[in-house]
């Protein structure tokens, strides 16, 4: 069986793993195309306006499986929590159902429920859901296979957090390799790129942001590169709790740079209409004043003219170009007069004593 995986929202985040669990199950795991215009068209058109723009994007991918790559069935899993009280946002807990709803088209959809605030359930419980209705009852074939998912998942991590691009790490992952890069390319700025996954990573979405501030002399840090206790001390620096899932990589990654000396600055992602979000950025802004980090936000929707994107871009970091020269020239001014200040000390010491 063909096994349709759309590329968006928790795709970014878990493929790895997915990809690893159903191939070893013996199932082939197609992926929708890359993210264009007429995806985001054909979803938005199925859904109300105010939904947000991963979630359009998400529904048009899952048009693209069923038309144009011909799955049996498409795996839509409904994320509820990744830990005792962490949630998700409701339109992702609710995605199965909104798939149901809006597509009106005869296809097996797969839509298991993970829910690590339930207590009673395990994520082989999970695991074992996700497969049932392929016809897959054995256990231990299952764990068999979560272990190849994970080791895939383990794979992409280290990568990811090593330097290695999105596209890179997960090619070599589903591949099998593992490549850790050893050196990297020193820039004159260094900014925090802040957003979930699914923004960042969707070049149609972010517009190859990360790649547009490179060729503007950027190097960019993003919540792939933190660990997770990085990003608990980052919650600490913001002086706030855990309650979203997807928190960890906005506000614990943003609390964790904002403090970090080696950051000149910090940019979010974020899509027009997301409820967590908004909370989370007005946060982030609060607290950028507190460590001094200037801080851009950039709001998304499939109205975003590239244009106006990359402006923005040119001025935010022309800004940090000059307040970086100023900040290396004063300290070399100051740097400077002490020396000056201590030779005219000896001077004046010198003096006293010939004078005696």
């Amino acid at each position: 069986m063909r096994i349709g995986i759309p590329r968006a929202l928790s795709f970014y985040n878990y493929y790895p793993f997915w990809h690893g669990f159903f191939t070893n199950l013996g199932f082939e795991v197609v992926l929708s195309g890359k993210t264009t215009k007429s995806i985001v068209s054909a979803g938005s058109a199925l859904v109300v306006t105010e939904t947000c723009l991963p979630v359009k994007i998400y529904v048009g991918h899952v048009l693209d499986l069923l038309q144009n790559k011909k799955v049996d069935a498409i795996y839509t899993p409904s994320i509820q929590s990744i830990d005792y009280k962490i949630y998700n946002c409701s339109k992702i807990r609710g995605l199965p159902d909104l798939i149901r709803n809006v597509i009106k088209q005869d296809f097996l959809l797969i839509e298991p429920t993970l829910d690590k605030s339930d207590k009673d359930k395990t994520f082989y419980d999970y695991l074992e859901e996700s497969v049932k209705d392929l016809g897959v009852t054995d256990k231990e074939a299952i764990k068999r296979a979560s272990k190849v998912g994970w080791k895939a998942q383990n794979n992409f991590n280290m990568m990811i957090h090593s330097g290695v691009s999105f596209e890179k790490a997960l090619r070599y992952a589903i591949e099998g390799k593992v490549v850790i890069l050893k050196e990297e390319e020193e820039y004159p700025i260094n900014v925090a790129v802040i957003a979930h996954g699914y923004n960042l990573h969707d070049d149609h979405s972010s517009m190859k942001i990360l790649s547009k501030l490179n060729k503007l002399g950027v190097k960019t840090y993003t919540a792939d590169r933190l660990t997770q206790e990085e990003m608990k001390e980052g919650f600490r620096n913001l002086e706030t709790d855990i309650y979203w899932a997807n928190e960890y990589e906005m506000t614990g990654a943003a609390g964790y740079y904002m403090k970090d000396d080696h950051i000149d600055g910090v940019i979010t992602v974020t899509a027009f209409g997301c409820g967590p979000d908004s909370i989370m950025i007005e946060r982030m802004t609060r607290f950028s004043k507190k460590f001094g980090k200037p801080l851009l936000n950039l709001t998304i929707d499939e109205h975003t003219g590239e244009a106006g994107f990359i402006t923005r871009l040119e001025a935010f970091t022309d800004m940090l170009f000059r307040k970086k020269r100023l900040n290396l020239t004063q300290s070399f001014d100051k740097e400077f007069k002490s020396k000056d200040n201590k030779q005219e000390k000896k001077t004046n010491k010198y003096k006293i004593a010939i004078n005696i």
